[in-house]
């Protein structure tokens, strides 16, 4: 058979991909996805096996709250790392120290309660007094850090802004979570009751997570941030954040009643909170898309492949 006919014998593009399809063979985009969901898998339950082990070592620890703390100010650390990449992405080159200081010093003098508990019921700082002070000391870093580069004017503003946005986004949150460490339960829940504020706040955000993709998945239709997050859908964000409030909320609530029973006159408060906690974790996730999407980059991690945040 001569070339031409060869040629000529072949289905076209459309039905040779039909053909593959009904023959079992893989598309290449396919086996690109495997690894990668294997790989999300696997990072998953070493994380929450990781993350279980160091909250039972937090919780049984002389000094509550400093395991967490250290991984509290290595995650600040790494996120700084990324923050930097995202800034270089949009031809921003900042001072390391700014960056990496603005950031760090929000989480480790929120930690300063952790190591030495009796400052932390000081009245005129109390425990989120300790967060405001690290705030104001990580400005002042990202300014003396651009002071020690400056040489020609027009580009310090936008530098020392951009540092600021690390040292709120960063250190402020991160900050935050070290705070909610520090929180006492409303009832006792032994070695663990100082986790439990810090615990219910992350367990209401996953369950909204996974509530928002269950109800997108099944009912969505109208995009809610189409540019940002084109996954995410109008009947999702309601539907998954109202089913997964409800369920934590009744979780929290029989947990806070302990013994004398589930009160429903204190279900509306507790429902109140979840319904913040997630609507919170909502607009944090769009945020962070919104980040990346400015950056032109999938992942804002490239240590964690697969893993968006």
């Amino acid at each position: 058979m001569t070339p031409e006919l060869e040629r000529d014998s072949r289905p076209p593009g459309g039905q040779l991909q039909n053909l593959t399809a009904r023959r079992g063979v893989s598309h290449p985009a396919r086996k690109r996805k495997q690894p990668l969901l294997r790989w999300r898998l696997i990072l998953g339950v070493a994380f929450v096996a990781a993350l279980t082990a160091l909250c039972w070592l937090d919780a049984e620890a002389s000094l509550p709250g400093v395991y967490l703390a250290s991984l509290a100010i290595v995650v600040a650390a790494l996120a700084a790392g990324e923050m930097r990449r995202l800034y270089r992405q949009r031809g921003v080159e900042l001072s390391t120290s700014a960056v990496y200081m603005g950031a760090l010093l929000p989480v480790i003098v929120s930690c300063v309660p952790v190591v030495f508990p009796v400052v932390g019921g000081m009245p005129t700082t109390g425990y989120l007094g300790w967060l405001a002070l690290g705030l104001v000391f990580g400005l002042l870093a990202v300014f003396a850090g651009e002071m020690r580069r400056y040489d020609t004017p027009g580009q310090s503003i936008i530098n020392v802004a951009y540092a600021a946005l690390s040292v709120l986004y960063i250190g402020g949150l991160v900050g935050m979570l070290v705070q909610l460490r520090l929180v006492n339960a409303p009832n006792n829940l032994g070695g663990w009751r100082g986790l439990y504020p810090l615990l219910a706040t992350i367990a209401t955000v996953k369950l909204s997570d996974v509530g928002q993709y269950a109800v997108g998945r099944m009912f969505g239709k109208r995009k809610l941030a189409p540019l940002i997050s084109p996954g995410k859908t109008w009947e999702g964000a309601v539907g998954g954040i109202v089913l997964a409030t409800l369920i934590a909320a009744f979780i929290m609530a029989a947990l806070n009643q302990g013994v004398r029973g589930l009160r429903l006159s204190y279900f509306p408060f507790v429902w109140c909170f979840t319904l913040t906690v997630a609507v919170a974790g909502l607009l944090g996730d769009l945020a962070e898309s919104l980040l990346k999407r400015d950056a032109g980059v999938k992942d804002s991690s490239d240590w964690m492949p697969g893993f968006g945040g």
